[in-house]
């Protein structure tokens, strides 16, 4: 399997490729501000043809590329139906100090074709096979996307994208709008403690982690150990 990805030029919002192989289709998950060039390059490098974006959640720096990645190649975005709205308007996320960073300076276009995503389910996309689990918190609509780690460069049991739910040492921001920290910590306890220790973690920001080494190190996650009861 391959598995690459590159920050993109704001705000360091990782853009993952995976594919079963060199030369086959591939998913594309976040597509963030100012990837085209460098996800062509990749597509390039490793003769990838898109089959689907995957968006872990719909703020605006892991979204704003997705209608011309899409629009280009006749593909469809998932996203958690929680987050659809914000793919009609990205300021919807946004809080007021973000809304005037961003206030019309950025050309954002909706994708032409959305598809909704399910806690649960089981995507087969790309010729891989995606489990879909819905982890509210950081958005209304956060997502994490897990597959079979076996015959990626990690050799793991499995891969984890966590998009803003979970990060080296940290978790996402809650006080978005749709954020929670309640939530969050559901998540957090409901989702991410029950994956295995040796599941690689691909987070939205910052370098890749596994889930033993946040379980050991993250003051979020050792919080949720300590106290295994705590009512949320």
């Amino acid at each position: 399997m391959l598995v690459t990805g590159f920050p993109a030029e704001a705000f360091g919002t990782n853009c993952y490729v995976v594919a079963a192989g060199p030369g086959e289709q591939c998913l594309v998950v976040d597509p963030g501000i100012g990837v085209l060039d460098r996800l062509d390059e990749v597509l390039a490098e490793y003769r990838l043809h898109p089959a689907a974006v995957l968006l872990t959640h719909g703020h605006l720096d892991h979204t704003f590329s997705v209608a011309p990645v899409c629009g280009a190649r006749g593909i469809t975005a998932y996203v958690h139906p929680a987050d659809r709205e914000m793919l009609a308007d990205p300021s919807k996320g946004l809080s007021m100090d973000l809304s005037s960073l961003f206030g019309g300076r950025l050309p954002y276009t909706e994708p032409e074709d959305v598809a909704e995503l399910t806690d649960g389910a089981t995507l087969t996309l790309a010729g891989l096979e995606i489990i879909v689990d819905h982890a509210p918190g950081h958005t209304g609509g956060s997502v994490l996307f897990r597959l079979p780690g076996e015959g990626s460069p990690w050799e793991a049991e499995q891969i984890c994208l966590s998009g803003d739910v979970l990060f080296a040492g940290s978790i996402g921001r809650t006080d978005l709008p749709g954020g929670s920290t309640d939530t969050m910590m559901a998540s957090l306890r409901d989702k991410i403690l029950p994956l295995a220790d040796d599941t690689v973690v691909l987070p939205g920001h910052g370098p890749e982690t596994t889930i033993g080494r946040e379980r050991r190190g993250n003051p979020y996650l050792r919080e949720l150990t300590a106290a295994p009861g705590r009512g949320l």
